[in-house]
């Protein structure tokens, strides 16, 4: 080889090597561009069109990136909402995905998730009602709970599906008891309602029609009595009827300081009647005159007197009735107590015996006579001046009636109140 061929080659050899290494390095640039246009369409909501140099495809798969951070970001925002809005509602609710594994539960149903006692048979019907669920039937069960408290729940499952196939269950759990309880006052109500004013209006109709005909003076005075008796009975129901509405509704009667003493006298007094025609002593237990409770004195005497009116007519002829009260300044509360030796409530009763027109012993309570309605009244009085009725009892022993309000400023005391 001639010298100058060889000069020649070996000027040829690097340009080719730098041509073959330019050629490596376009043909790679050229495949980061297409996985760069691919992944940048897969990210893209729509098609990107393909850019010729390096750093457009770059700015292409920014802005994608930037777009499905952003879905994924309201995705979360979303399921967030949902998961806010689902711990919102009363109601228990569980997911379950298709392989029937819980994905969500909300606060009120994970009290029912590895609970004891009661509360693990609503776990158990959650599992068995999923199932069901997720063969694509919708179930339903309805669950007592003896508690305490005793509580009702009905529990219903659906299947969830995307049109194709299933692809989970809801399980929702509903707690009916107060449903269920309102449902027990109404037909308390009517039945007894219907029963209090057409018992005696029914009465005064054959009264006067017997008293029409009768000409013996004595039968005719025996009559009027009777009818005069039962005109109170319907007159008193109706009172009741009146008080109980005016309670309820919270009257915008000032709350003012008043005496407890004064209130628990003026109860005594209306009740005195009552309880000497019966043979019963009222052991009238003063409190200081500076204890004093905030409230509606009219309100509050009316509480204590149908404590005490229910007292007398569940107590033994020769028995006695306390009343009183007592202070707690740590606490900020008064307790105005009526407690008797009588009959006592059953156990299963102590929950509704507020409830107006509900009745432990229905014959004996025809007997005694009443509405049915004092302990109502006596549970709206508390609840309108922020405090609580609360009730011990033992059959054959007697019962305990406890009414917590909150003290008032002694030193502003209401001695008189107009009627």
């Amino acid at each position: 080889m001639s010298r100058t061929a060889a000069v020649i080659l070996a000027a040829a050899v690097p340009t080719a090597v730098l041509l073959l290494v330019l050629l490596v390095s376009w043909r790679a640039r050229r495949r980061t561009r297409q996985r760069l246009h691919a992944a940048t369409t897969r990210l893209a909501s729509g098609t990107v069109p393909e850019s010729p140099r390096l750093e457009p495809a770059l700015a292409e798969l920014e802005r994608a990136v930037d777009q499905a951070v952003s879905r994924g970001g309201d995705a979360n925002a979303s399921e967030t909402r949902l998961a806010k809005a689902l711990e919102a509602i009363h109601d228990g609710v569980v997911l379950l995905d298709d392989a029937g594994d819980i994905v969500f539960t909300n606060a009120r149903a994970a009290t029912f998730l590895g609970a004891r006692h009661g509360e693990a048979l609503v776990e158990s019907a959650i599992d068995e009602l999923a199932r069901t669920a997720l063969t694509g039937e919708p179930a339903t069960q309805t669950l007592e709970l003896f508690g305490p408290p005793r509580r009702t729940l009905v529990l219903s499952a659906d299947p969830l599906d995307d049109g194709h196939r299933n692809t989970g269950a809801l399980v929702v759990i509903e707690d009916v008891t107060e449903r269920r309880r309102v449902d027990a006052v109404r037909r308390d109500f009517v039945a007894n309602i219907s029963h209090e004013l057409k018992t005696p209006v029914g009465g005064l109709g054959v009264l006067a029609e017997t008293i029409v005909d009768e000409d013996d003076l004595g039968v005719i005075r025996r009559l009027a009595a009777r009818i005069h008796h039962e005109a109170m009975r319907a007159s008193r129901t109706i009172d009741d009827l009146l008080e109980l509405s005016r309670i309820e509704a919270g009257d915008s009667t000032p709350r003012e300081p008043v005496a407890v003493h004064l209130v628990l006298a003026e109860a005594v007094e209306r009740a005195a009647g009552a309880a000497e025609h019966r043979g019963i002593a009222l052991d009238l237990r003063e409190p200081p005159h500076d204890l004093v409770v905030r409230g509606d004195r009219r309100q509050l005497s009316s509480a204590i007197f149908n404590l005490l009116d229910n007292a007398i007519k569940y107590s033994q002829p020769g028995s006695t009735v306390r009343v009183g009260a007592t202070a707690d300044p740590a606490a900020g509360t008064a307790a105005l107590v009526v407690g008797d030796d009588g009959i006592g409530i059953p156990r299963r009763d102590l929950e509704r015996i507020f409830e107006r027109f509900y009745r432990v012993d229905r014959a004996r309570s025809r007997d005694t006579g009443g509405t049915g309605l004092g302990l109502a009244i006596v549970r709206h009085v508390a609840s309108n001046h922020g405090g609580e009725i609360s009730v011990e009892s033992r059959e054959g022993e007697g019962s305990t009636f406890t009414l917590t309000l909150p003290l008032g400023d002694p030193r502003r005391t209401v001695t008189t109140q107009e009627d």
